[in-house]
């Protein structure tokens, strides 16, 4: 013995479309749910750049040689915590939620002070409280000497015609990376001392001799950094393309830098 199905009459169809009232309206929801979707996925997308994790390109050489032209970064948002220069729409505020001081030697992509559209990438060298002073091409801090050591000369990664000195720093934590240094009597070298206030900090770039940094006023460069742009720290070099490869040239998307896809910035 079989259940009993009832038939179900087929429904009229219209003269316009020759489909049934019951076929337009799936159509109908069909559509809807793949615009929720699509919604939905672009939502949660937002919200992960909005709060976690955020890619940027290096746009200058300004932070070589760790970092070069056509890198093409993650930046961690949580480690500082948040404040409305976290977002992408280039706001700034003064103040921070779940707020946590960047350490010295870190790298940090920031919204600029005097133009928070523009978004810059330094490193941390002067903490709140500090004296910073550059003599002769090396940083001092509260007095004493960030340590030194040539790698001796190398080309200058993205001017290839430019050699510079490769320069070891170590700071105190036992923290080191490599700077370059394009000689001596160069802008900056020399400076007054920066004493760093309470909610700021004073940021260079490694290569010191090409980067307008905490060095230099803020209307020419960067000044003292309010903590409030930090929009997070940099951790990691997920890929890298060659100067000149371009979204919009596809014959230049296969002009990479495999050497320095996944290097970790220190």
């Amino acid at each position: 013995m079989t259940d009993d199905v009832l038939d179900t009459p087929a429904a009229p169809k219209t003269k316009a479309t020759g489909r049934s009232p019951a076929a337009q309206s799936g159509a109908v929801k069909e559509a809807i749910d793949v615009v929720r979707t699509v919604g939905v996925g672009l939502l949660a997308a937002m919200c992960l750049h909005a709060s976690l994790v955020q890619p940027f390109t290096i746009p200058s050489s300004s932070m070589e040689p760790g970092l070069v032209v056509g890198d093409y970064i993650i930046v961690s948002k949580p480690t500082y915590g948040w404040s409305l220069a976290s977002l992408p729409v280039g706001a700034w505020t003064s103040g921070r939620i779940f707020r946590h001081e960047a350490q010295r030697g870190d790298v940090v992509v920031f919204r600029l002070p005097r133009d928070p559209k523009q978004t810059w990438i330094k490193r941390v060298i002067g903490l709140p409280g500090d004296r910073v002073q550059v003599r002769a091409g090396q940083v001092f801090i509260n007095g004493r000497a960030i340590p030194q050591s040539s790698l001796g000369l190398t080309r200058d990664h993205d001017a290839p015609d430019r050699i510079v000195e490769q320069v070891r720093e170590v700071l105190p934590s036992g923290r080191t990376y490599l700077t370059y240094d394009g000689g001596p009597g160069r802008p900056g070298d020399d400076t007054s001392v920066y004493v760093v206030p309470q909610g700021q900090y004073l940021v260079m770039g490694d290569n010191r001799d090409n980067s307008l940094d905490g060095r230099f006023p803020a209307d020419l460069g960067v000044g003292l950094l309010p903590e409030g742009n930090l929009i997070g720290r940099a951790e990691l070099v997920l890929a890298s393309w060659e100067p000149g490869a371009s979204l919009f040239k596809p014959w230049t998307w296969f002009r990479v830098q495999p050497d320095r896809f996944f290097t970790r910035i220190r």
